[in-house]
């Protein structure tokens, strides 16, 4: 039987921080987070986080959030979806037009 630590065992060593998918996940929330705080909906997703599964795909956990939340976030996705864009990617129109 083999001793914990020795050489030559066959127990696993991983870590996320050795994972691309975790930090693709955490690069993600990071702008995630950047635009929740430019909406003013920081404190909205207290469980927003990056994370990996057992598999070591990496994951984004948005929560739970309050109905309100969620319809204001459904509300901002649908003017995102129906602006203009220019060639950098940002919106060429505002809400009001």
């Amino acid at each position: 039987m083999h001793s914990e630590g020795a050489p030559g065992n066959d127990t696993a060593h991983w870590s996320p921080l050795d994972s691309d998918s975790w930090y693709a996940a955490r690069n993600a929330t990071a702008a995630l987070r950047d635009v929740l705080v430019a909406a003013g909906m920081e404190r909205d997703f207290p469980y927003l986080r990056a994370e990996s599964n057992a598999f070591g795909h990496g994951l984004v956990e948005l929560g739970r959030v309050a109905p309100g939340t969620a319809e204001r976030l459904a509300e901002l996705l649908r003017l995102a979806g129906t602006c203009a864009r220019t060639p950098d990617g940002a919106c060429s129109q505002s809400p009001s037009q």
